[in-house]
């Protein structure tokens, strides 16, 4: 999901900090205003080439940055390995910006550190669906079209293409191990040494040791601080001196005890702080054991880190992604050295592995391609509803599924196809679809399978009446499944969206272009500005001069 998108001196817009929510966010203003600026942002962010003319008159130079969420395992994709290198410990999401200097040039950076415009693009479009140029090229790639057919087969399909992507990265590696043990003796005896070094450099590391070690890491760090907070919690508990919260409460009871004789109905509030006297006091104890346990310890903090570093150096050296695929090369290597050590062949014991590593993709390719198989009928069937929903004529639409030479996604490449015009063959989306019927046949697919977060740039190109009231209610429906971004000149679209951007001209010298997010007071009159205004309204309400 897209977080955050900043724009510094891009055009006319001076600046802007946009902050995006889940749902369906409109972006709206009169024509000219430079709505179009926030699509030419996006498009930078996807890899398109600089220009020179993109530099506004405040600077320079033209900045962009967006602060992306991604899903898990986003960075195991062999594409994104550059940039997986470069993520720093610990950040779970992604932040992506592109420079555009006055001379046409661009740098590309992912978390603040230069990357290449490639890399950027990669990650970029994986994260963000956009309209236009884009979409055609997203759409035109088969594995684009087998990443939504999964997606609307479920979960367990997803989970199959982790277990295939993992299972391919497997093969290739057994792959690699048989082929430099099968060259030579050599080759064996440098492989034998690294795989000694991986269960030497691993030994006595065990599964969730690396979480557990950050977490104490933290711990000794912040002692000081624990100790602080603990120790004001037990002096407004019960302190050594004065009264506390629980000598409070004990006072209190200790007024009301005599007075429970003469009225009963005040005994349920003297067990109460009884029972509270009792809990406080409690909780005072179990504060002042913490704090016991609490100590600064240098040398500890030092072996902690020295535990992360070792772990954080195995991982750089054996080139492992995760802690857990340590682990499971330590085995794998474990296993490799005890058979090598007991006399067997490793020419054999790699060729076992490599077999037994075809026939797990194998496995796992069929697996994945019944469930395409199963889900290809009725995934074209909801698509080509939602086209007719949305004006695309009969809303013909088709799923093929190809063969194709095995990889991380299993041996099946999809293919959708549409006939736009009874009569017409069947022909690839991205080639038969016009301009301006691709945005809304890309939102219907999007709406059946979902996906990534969705930007649309004028998809009310061409519409109105019922067709737009209807791509309004898809765009809804999609909303709650995906993140959707749509600029729009529709009311129908705009009034339906869960945030609501306005994009105007300021005048002055230069004249600049300024976005803002809309309040409902706010929202009610751009709505009524997009509807023609108050007189219009007025004359449509009384229907005297229509």
């Amino acid at each position: 999901m897209l977080r955050r998108l900043r724009i510094e001196n891009l055009v006319l817009i001076r600046e802007a900090d946009l902050v995006f929510t889940a749902g369906l966010s409109a972006i709206t203003g009169e024509t000219g205003a430079g709505k179009t600026i926030l699509a030419q942002a996006i498009g930078l962010l996807l890899g398109t080439r600089g220009d020179a003319a993109a530099v506004g008159t405040a600077g320079a130079e033209a900045y962009v940055e967006a602060e992306l969420d991604v899903p898990d395992g986003f960075f195991e994709d062999e594409e994104l390995a550059a940039l997986a290198e470069l993520r720093p410990e610990d950040e779970p999401g992604l932040v992506l910006a592109r420079r555009v200097f006055a001379d046409g040039r661009t740098r590309a950076y992912a978390w603040g550190r230069a990357v290449a415009r490639e890399d950027l693009a990669a990650a970029g479009e994986r994260l963000i669906a956009m309209s236009g140029q884009f979409e055609q090229r997203r759409l035109a790639r088969p594995a684009y079209q087998l990443d939504v057919l999964d997606a609307f087969c479920g979960e367990e399909q997803l989970r199959r293409r982790r277990a295939a992507r993992l299972a391919w990265r497997e093969l290739q590696a057994a792959r690699r191990r048989h082929e430099e043990i099968a060259r030579d003796a050599a080759g064996a005896e440098a492989r034998l040494a690294e795989l000694r070094a991986l269960v030497e450099d691993t030994e006595g590391l065990e599964a969730g040791a690396e979480d557990e070690l950050r977490a104490e890491r933290e711990r000794l760090l912040h002692v000081t601080d624990l100790a602080l907070g603990a120790g004001a919690a037990v002096e407004a508990l019960e302190p050594d001196d004065g009264e506390g919260a629980a000598g409070l409460a004990a006072a209190a009871e200790r007024a009301l005890s005599p007075l429970e004789r003469l009225a009963p109905e005040l005994a349920q509030a003297g067990q109460e702080l009884r029972d509270a006297e009792l809990r406080l006091r409690e909780a005072a104890s179990d504060l002042r054991r913490f704090l016991d346990t609490l100590e600064a310890e240098p040398e500890r903090l030092a072996q902690v880190e020295a535990g992360l570093d070792r772990i954080a150096a195995a991982k750089r050296r054996f080139r492992c992604q995760t802690y857990e695929e340590l682990l499971a090369r330590a085995e794998e290597a474990r296993r490799e050295v005890e058979a090598v050590e007991g006399g067997r062949d490793p020419v054999q014991a790699a060729a076992e592995a490599l077999t037994a590593a075809e026939a797990e993709v194998v496995r796992l390719g069929d697996e994945l391609r019944d469930a395409r198989a199963t889900a290809a009928e009725p995934f074209a069937a909801a698509v080509g509803a939602e086209l007719q929903g949305i004006g695309m004529g009969a809303g013909e639409f088709r799923v093929e599924l190809r063969e194709r030479e095995p990889g991380p996604s299993g041996a099946d490449e999809a293919a959708f196809l549409i006939r736009p015009n009874s009569g017409l063959p069947f022909g690839p989306v991205a080639e038969t679809a016009s301009g301006g019927e691709l945005s809304r046949v890309a939102l219907a697919i999007a709406a059946v399978g979902g996906g990534q977060t969705m930007v649309f740039d004028e998809i009310d190109a061409g519409i109105g009446g019922q067709t737009a009231h209807a791509v309004a209610g898809t765009l809804r429906r999609l909303a709650g499944r995906a993140q959707v971004v749509t600029i729009t000149h529709l009311p129908q679209i705009a009034s339906v969206a869960d945030r609501h951007f306005r994009v105007e001209k300021v005048p002055g010298d230069p004249t600049h272009t300024r976005i803002e997010a809309l309040d409902e007071a706010e929202r009610r009159d751009e709505l009524e500005r997009m509807l023609g205004g108050r007189d219009f309204l007025a004359v449509l309400a009384d229907g005297k001069k229509l």
